[in-house]
């Protein structure tokens, strides 16, 4: 039942990758006013999904020196992955220095998207309401992801079809790592102790250092108070997760 439910939402979150088809019918401006508030909204949701849910779930069954330092080693492996590993979040439309090269763009997100999957995975084996949760956190943090991932890919020459493809093809390694998750869950029950607070690191990491930083470059004051009003829906919206989603 449980790898059921962890096959489907790594595919659900698969599905994500083919988001781009939107930007054929929707023009520049607004993608660009949607995609900015979408920013804001998944800045709050990964927040509140660290401190809401990923971080109370392992407090319970773990000492705060064990969780936090945890904590800690997710910060600085989403660090260093950023510096050396280029996973830089590009929000430009068309244009990412960064993501330069398209194939090493496609091999880098497929790798992303294979410890999503485990995450995904852990997470499911602890509760199924922290299962969804973090199937949530990631699906809002995807969405700006896959848009500018489908822009590069155009950019450095794919036709749409094929970046949609492509794409697609790339998020599908969630559904592996959700399986090797699991599997390795099922071998070792310290897996999702280990790795939960990592990901709250990592979810922590993303919307302080690459998303909050993005809603800042808007000098816009209606657009600012647009984007904050949606990070404060973020948050609000996991802290209603909390609640309602069965557990």
């Amino acid at each position: 039942m449980v790898l059921l439910w962890i096959l489907a939402s790594t595919f659900l979150v698969s599905l994500i990758s083919l988001v781009g088809i939107f930007t054929l019918a929707i023009k520049d401006n607004l993608l660009h006013k949607i995609l900015f508030c979408l920013i804001g909204f998944s800045a709050g949701a990964l927040i509140g999904s660290a401190f809401l849910h990923i971080l109370p779930e392992c407090l319970e069954k773990n000492k705060s020196n064990v969780v936090f330092s945890y904590l800690i080693l997710g910060i600085i492996i989403f660090f260093l992955m950023e510096r050396y590993l280029h996973w830089r979040h590009c929000h430009e439309e068309g244009v990412c220095k960064t993501h330069a090269f398209t194939y090493l763009t496609l091999v880098g997100d497929g790798f992303h998207n294979f410890i999503d999957g485990m995450v995904i995975a852990a997470s499911f084996t602890v509760s199924i309401k922290l299962g969804l949760v973090t199937t949530l956190a990631v699906i809002l943090h995807e969405i700006p992801q896959e848009l500018s991932d489908f822009a590069v890919l155009v950019y450095g020459g794919f036709t749409k079809k094929k970046a949609l493809l492509f794409n697609f093809v790339s998020a599908l390694m969630a559904m592996v790592g959700a399986v090797a998750g699991f599997f390795l869950t099922g071998l070792s029950v310290n897996f999702s102790n280990f790795i939960l607070p990592i990901t709250a690191g990592g979810f922590i990491y993303i919307a302080t250092s690459d998303l909050i930083p993005e809603l800042h470059k808007e000098n816009d004051l209606k657009r600012s108070t647009a984007a904050f009003c949606a990070f404060l829906l973020g948050i609000a919206f996991m802290a209603l997760a909390k609640k309602f989603l069965p557990g």
